[in-house]
């Protein structure tokens, strides 16, 4: 892989400007993928690169999807000790009167937190998620964990998700953008690796009474495309949704589908989804960890130059048919004062891929240098005197 690094300073800015120009712009005529979802959202999670974005931060009724949040809230209660999965927990008559998908729990069940979590991510229960809620809301209600879902998604960055309830039961102040229910997948992959197994169970069998119910709805689970999450949702308002993830090798995508008109429909187009992000994007390395970019000048110090590195490899995701060079541009403003420290970041490497956005990586010096001595400063003066007296009287540079 040949980087193409223009260097962006003070003295070099017309070049910048001209290069500017003859970046590529991001082109739908090539990676485009048409989906029929209303909303869609699809991310490569170890590069961060937006792949697809359609009406992705509007907030839509979420039906299901949105038990992510619930689960969530309750992954971090049994991390931080609020709960234990084997305590057992009662079920009012709140919970026992939801309808639709359900673990048909009854007020004379007192379940685990391990079945009710389970029963929530395979049998998608919407008395499971009550349960859950009652347990760990502050006042005991459903409303009072809804508020929390709410106050917790805006501290997580999801700005457009607003939760009435736990379950995604419909409702006109329930709603979630695809966005946000993308950076919701991320977080429970990321932050609970000892959770998110149960996200790929294909089954669960509770205690017998529902031999309809035992089996996971996300269509992607039994196709060998390393799909393994997340969940699936579905209401009149809300049409058909998936929210899933897959890993194939080294890569993970993540994806949002939803508004969609049938379980056949989601099923394709999860699918297509999933073989159009792996092959048509391929991840790439384009610089090493700690080995210099470029060099930037020095103003004043006992080295002419500094190397200016990456903090750790830099890999991007590109058109899988695209060609070795990748455009990019050093940019900083120079030349730099003395005394540098090793580590310090003075500038920043742009760099744009074909067909995709730009990408910013923050670049550092690469050793110390210090101020110079008074030979140096001697130097410096005169290259100062000589610079102005050969640029005229207005002594512009």
């Amino acid at each position: 892989m040949h980087l193409n690094v223009m260097k962006s300073g003070r003295s070099t800015l017309r070049t910048a400007l001209l290069a500017s120009v003859l970046v590529p712009v991001l082109s739908s005529a090539v990676l485009a993928f048409d989906t029929r979802a209303r909303a869609a959202y699809v991310i490569d999670q170890g590069t961060n690169t937006v792949l697809l974005s359609k009406n992705a931060e509007t907030p839509l009724p979420p039906a299901s999807m949105s038990k992510l949040m619930t689960l969530y809230v309750a992954f971090e209660a049994v991390r931080d000790g609020l709960l234990s999965m084997e305590e057992r927990l009662p079920v009012s008559q709140h919970a026992m009167s939801y309808k639709g998908s359900t673990m048909f729990l009854d007020t004379q069940d007192r379940v685990k937190v391990a079945d009710l979590l389970r029963g929530i991510i395979v049998l998608s229960g919407n008395d499971a998620c009550v349960v859950i809620a009652e347990a760990l809301s502050s006042d005991g209600t459903e409303a009072g964990f809804a508020r929390l879902m709410t106050r917790r998604a805006r501290e997580m960055g999801m700005m457009d998700s607003t939760f009435t309830n736990s379950n995604g039961w419909p409702d006109p102040g329930h709603r979630m953008s695809a966005r946000d229910l993308a950076i919701l997948a991320n977080r429970l992959i990321e932050d609970f690796p000892e959770f998110y197994p149960m996200f790929a169970e294909r089954e669960f069998e509770f205690d017998g009474r529902a031999p309809s119910n035992v089996r996971n709805r996300n269509p992607l689970l039994r196709l060998d495309i390393g799909a393994d999450g997340l969940k699936t949702g579905h209401t009149e308002e809300a049409g058909y949704g998936l929210v899933g993830s897959a890993k194939q090798g080294d890569r993970r995508v993540v994806f949002v589908l939803s508004g969609l008109d049938t379980t056949r429909t989601r099923a394709e187009e999860a699918e297509s989804i999933v073989n159009w992000s792996f092959r048509q994007f391929a991840k790439k390395t384009i610089a090493r960890k700690g080995q210099a970019v470029e060099q930037a000048e020095v103003w004043m110090g006992n080295a002419p130059t500094v190397g200016l590195v990456p903090n750790e490899d830099i890999e991007i995701l590109l058109p899988a048919l695209s060609g070795d060079e990748v455009k990019a541009e050093v940019v900083y403003t120079g030349p730099i004062t003395a005394p540098i420290q090793a580590g310090q970041q003075l500038a920043e490497l742009v760099v744009h891929p074909t067909d995709l956005p730009e990408m910013r990586i923050p670049l550092v010096a690469q050793q110390d240098v210090a101020t110079g001595g008074f030979p140096v400063r001697v130097m410096t003066a005169a290259r100062i005197l000589i610079t102005r007296f050969l640029s005229g009287p207005e002594g512009t540079l």
